[in-house]
């Protein structure tokens, strides 16, 4: 018989060479669970054993995504990648682990793995750093889920099982999932009514169907494929000229094919040859004209669907029709700006990854007439220098002025010379590979000399020097461990900085100071704030102790206890902690409630001497008032708590709603 499954894969046949019964215990796992078990302090084959396995196995699958630049969301593939970290992470938490943890074994596995998988040491620093973020962020959950549940529990009956409305709002609100709430309620000996979690979560999915529309766009690519099939794939002219001549194949207006089209009409242009550059890879589509012996139409953007070029347009004079010779003219100035984001996205990426590392890969990106945006893996935010590196590193690059080379190859001779393949990207049998930049006291021929070396189907200046300039905007997060930054070059780049000085020469101005004093004297006038600030907030302290403020009445004893309460304006409510602590020092001994008029609304706190808190709490005594004065909530520490609340004029019940928290004391 052939052909036969045997499930007789790598792993098991490992396992046997090693005359081992189980895959877990071969030298590739056992390495990686007892590095488990070192990390949470338990036996590797004690109670826990099954845990260690889970962390094990989860480890592996986790970094192996993340090298291949899968990163944690709540979509797609970055939603398994998460599902599969937070099991790991649930089982290393019931093994008592109080710190991240997987991040801590990364090290281990690339031990055992790096060398015959040495993308794993490349990304090692990324691996880390996405663990250790996901599985604090998974912390965070895990500590908010186990309280709300603990809320839930206690609106139903001993024994009785957690409803499955309660189970899927754990779920669907605050990221719990099913497994971790029918584990934690198992140790209280409960379960889940898991029939009516899943009618919970079929209910949501019905509504999901419901309220979702189609776009359209698959009903539309039927009409590409129709005219690729016809006329076969547009045949892209741009990488050497921004003009051409070409015939018009195809015309498609409301989602239909048409044979002309008129001055007003808007029409999609298919042409058998363009210069113009389809959005692909980041970088946004051309605009133009097109020109006929009848019309002329104005093309707004540029799309590409089943090799098929779609310039969007608007027929400005005359009519165009079907079959037409077309001279085709791609809009110089906005092109060039383009091709310069492009080329200078290209060098950024190569300045992170010196400054930052080899884990920094492109995750996106987008290359407009007007800035750039360049996502990457890195899981913090760039610090000042960083970002002062990477801008001078791009800049003197830039200066070089040295030859955009392009070559077509393989794939595989691509990645065989170092290039690197971009996020998104899908390569064919033949491949662009852009080269930018020398590395000083290299020579010319040498692939080691290039500076950047990267696949990319997209339009790029001819040498460095054509960005013109290039300036780093800012650093933001853009997901869980991706960092987007945005950037000007060329003339906008000179644009910016023009306006900058423009901007910094208005603050002198007003300041009459010189340009190169503004830092320090900015910096004084924001002491000098600081300090009045301060005088402000102690004179309204002194006024509200003072009695010039204050509408309440002087100490009181309530159930043996000291009350002092306070009805104060002209106090905000961020002074009001200031002079609770004054107010406590006064009476020595017992409690105090500050209610502040902040312009109708109230600012409320409450504070208790350290002698009182084990039998009287403030947090109490500031919900009661709270609530009196129409808000809710409030929080602190038992000596001190804040809270606020909507109607001022209502002080005197906030005084009365204290009164009777510290009257019921036990």
């Amino acid at each position: 018989m052939q052909s036969i499954d045997t499930g007789m894969g790598l792993e098991r046949i490992g396992a046997l060479l090693q005359g081992k019964h189980d895959n877990y215990d071969t030298d590739l796992m056992r390495s990686l669970i007892e590095a488990s078990a070192h990390g949470t302090s338990s036996d590797p084959d004690g109670p826990g054993k099954i845990h260690h396995r889970v962390i094990a196995d989860h480890l592996r699958s986790t970094s192996f995504l993340i090298a291949d630049g899968v990163t944690p969301s709540n979509e797609g593939r970055g939603y398994v990648l998460r599902r599969i970290m937070r099991r790991a992470m649930r089982h290393a938490h019931l093994l008592g682990a109080q710190d991240p943890l997987m991040h801590r074994l990364v090290p281990a596995l690339v031990r055992q793995m790096g060398t015959a998988y040495p993308e794993l040491g490349r990304a090692q620093s990324l691996i880390e750093e996405t663990l250790k973020l996901e599985e604090t962020r998974f912390k965070q959950t895990l500590e908010r889920g186990l309280r709300l549940l603990d809320d839930e529990l206690g609106k139903i009956g001993e024994g009785q099982p957690l409803p499955g409305e309660a189970a899927f709002k754990l779920y669907d609100t605050y990221g719990f999932p099913l497994d971790l709430t029918q584990d934690a309620l198992r140790e209280k000996g409960r379960t889940v009514d898991v029939k009516g979690f899943d009618h919970a979560m079929a209910e949501q999915k019905a509504k999901a169907r419901a309220a979702w529309a189609g776009t359209g766009e698959t009903k539309d690519a039927a009409i590409w494929f129709d005219i690729a099939d016809r006329h076969g794939p547009t045949e892209f002219l741009g990488y050497d000229t921004e003009t051409a001549e070409g015939q018009i194949v195809a015309l498609v207006a409301e989602g239909k094919e048409t044979g002309a089209a008129s001055t007003g009409a808007s029409v999609q242009i298919v042409v058998n040859q363009t210069p113009f550059y389809a959005e692909s890879g980041g970088q946004v589509g051309d605009t133009g004209l097109i020109r006929t012996d009848t019309g002329m139409a104005t093309v707004t953007d540029t799309k590409k669907s089943a090799g098929v070029f779609i310039h969007m347009a608007t027929v400005s004079e005359g009519e165009i029709a079907r079959g037409q010779p077309a001279k085709l003219e791609v809009a110089h100035g906005r092109r060039t700006a383009i091709r310069a984001n492009h080329s200078a996205t290209h060098l950024v990426h190569e300045a992170l990854r010196r400054a930052l590392g080899d884990h920094v890969a492109q995750r996106g990106s987008l290359n407009a007439e007007d800035r750039l945006r360049f996502d990457f893996s890195h899981a913090k935010a760039l610090s000042g220098g960083e970002m002062a590196t990477v801008e001078a590193e791009v800049n003197g690059f830039i200066r070089q002025n040295t030859p955009v080379e392009t070559r077509i190859m393989t794939p595989d001779d691509a990645r065989a010379i170092g290039a690197q393949a971009l996020f998104g990207e899908k390569y064919g049998d033949e491949v662009r590979v852009v080269s930018m930049g020398r590395l000083s006291g290299s020579g010319k021929g040498a692939d080691g000399a290039t500076y950047s070396l990267e696949l990319c189907g997209g339009t790029h200046v001819a040498r460095t020097g054509d960005i013109g300039a290039f300036v780093l905007l800012g650093d933001s997060a853009s997901s869980a461990g991706v960092r987007r930054i945005e950037a000007l070059t060329g003339q906008a780049a000179l644009d910016h900085l023009r306006g900058q000085d423009q901007r910094l020469l208005e603050v002198a101005s007003s300041l009459k100071a010189q340009a190169s004093e503004v830092p320090a004297r900015v910096k004084a006038l924001l002491d000098e704030r600081k300090a009045l600030a301060n005088e402000v907030s102690q004179l309204r302290r002194e006024l509200a102790m003072g009695g010039g403020a204050g509408q309440g009445p002087e100490t009181r004893e309530i159930a043996g206890v000291k009350f002092l309460p306070q009805i104060v304006s002209g106090v905000s409510g961020k002074d009001l902690p200031a002079l609770v602590d004054e107010l406590k020092a006064r009476i020595g001994s017992g409690a105090v409630l500050v209610v502040a008029d902040t312009g109708g609304k109230a600012a409320v706190a409450a504070g208790v001497t350290q002698d009182l808190t084990a039998r009287l709490s403030a947090v109490d005594i500031v919900k009661a008032a709270a609530e009196a004065l129409g808000g809710k909530g409030g929080g602190g520490r038992p000596d001190l708590a804040q809270a606020g609340g909507a109607d001022a004029s209502k002080a005197q019940d906030a005084v009365k709603a204290a009164e009777a928290v510290i009257g019921g004391m036990k």
